[in-house]
């Protein structure tokens, strides 16, 4: 534990059932001893009913203070409405590394057991620049943005992480024979970033491939390196081989802030029913505790988490169990307080 710091938290609870969920691990948090100060502050609709505005300008002001937010669900409308709050958040703090961890949890059962994969997903260019335009009425277009600079950064994230957390092998995901100068950039930086990372295994797949490949042997992957729209359907594809979106974590890291969030949807059916899985967003607040240099913390949560889905006494209903959010996170500052400290 850092001795006596408190660390400053910009805190988006988000909707649906993004605050049952922080308020659970919000208190695991607390549970752990690591002094917190918390800024709670709303985003999306909720916001623009009270401030008018999807996010408000002292919840910017908060992050660009704390350089780092923790993240709750954001509803965002499809075909029309407000920009995604994730997105918009992400190019507003130039948070180009999406790093999503793959990983098993003990006593849920899937097809793919032993799945380890880290996925490094570029966060700022691509068709995710959102320049559309609609040319003539029933003609619409959206310009794919990739630079070298990105894609550049992005590369030596990837084999930086690989480096120092011993990853051996990393396979950039293209579409080249198709898209020849944008994905074709990529691929270029990544080869000449990979020169500098002699005991990383590089290989390059092509995204429809390894999308049959990763359903047929995903143990044959270590790390993926994506572009933008490529790792968000690949990092979902991914989440079902340990379970689902409700299980794994997010990390948005960017030179002068992170933002931490769980990656499912807000579930508004069950909003306020307290039946709701918090483990996405426990899992992305480890990644956070770990980015805040509080490893000790972090190790303890994570073996918490495990205890109690080994046990599966107070598991919620989504992973075959039929306790509440509430009594789910009581588990674990139980165990916690058990523990090792």
């Amino acid at each position: 534990m850092t001795q006596n710091k408190t660390h400053t938290v910009t805190l988006i609870p988000g909707d649906g059932i993004g605050p049952e969920v922080t308020d659970a691990v919000v208190r695991i948090l607390n549970a752990t001893g690591v002094k917190f100060q918390w800024e709670p502050y709303a985003a999306g609709a909720e916001a623009f009913e009270k401030f008018k505005t999807y996010i408000p300008a002292d919840l910017y002001e908060s992050i660009e203070r704390t350089r780092v937010a923790l993240k709750g669900p954001v509803t965002t409308p499809v075909g029309g409405g407000f920009s995604s709050i994730n997105v918009t958040l992400r190019k507003k703090f130039e948070l180009y590394a999406n790093f999503r961890p793959i990983k098993n949890l003990p006593g849920i059962k899937t097809n793919y057991p032993g799945v380890d994969l880290v996925i490094i997903r570029e966060n700022t260019e691509g068709l995710y620049v959102g320049l559309e335009q609609e040319i003539v009425p029933g003609v619409a277009t959206a310009l794919k943005v990739v630079t070298e600079k990105g894609s550049n950064r992005i590369a030596r994230f990837a084999f930086e992480f690989a480096r120092k957390h011993g990853r051996k092998k990393i396979h950039c995901i293209h579409k080249a024979n198709i898209m020849k100068m944008t994905d074709g950039l990529i691929l270029r930086c990544t080869r000449q970033v990979a020169k500098d990372f002699p005991e990383v295994a590089y290989g390059e797949h092509i995204v429809d491939n390894t999308c049959m490949q990763l359903v047929t042997n995903p143990y044959q992957y270590d790390m993926l390196l994506l572009e933008n729209l490529y790792g968000d359907i690949v990092s979902d594809l991914c989440a079902a081989f340990v379970g689902g979106l409700g299980l794994v974590p997010g990390a948005n890291l960017g030179e002068n802030a992170a933002i931490f969030e769980a990656v499912h949807g807000s579930a508004p059916d069950i909003a306020g029913k307290d039946l709701a899985n918090p483990t996405a967003l426990l899992q992305s607040a480890i990644l956070m505790l770990r980015h805040l240099d509080e490893d000790q913390a972090a190790n303890r949560v994570q073996a918490a988490l495990e205890k109690v889905y080994t046990e599966k006494t107070t598991l919620t209903r989504d992973v075959g169990g039929a306790s509440s959010t509430s009594a789910f996170a009581d588990a674990i500052i139980a165990a916690l307080e058990t523990g090792p400290a």
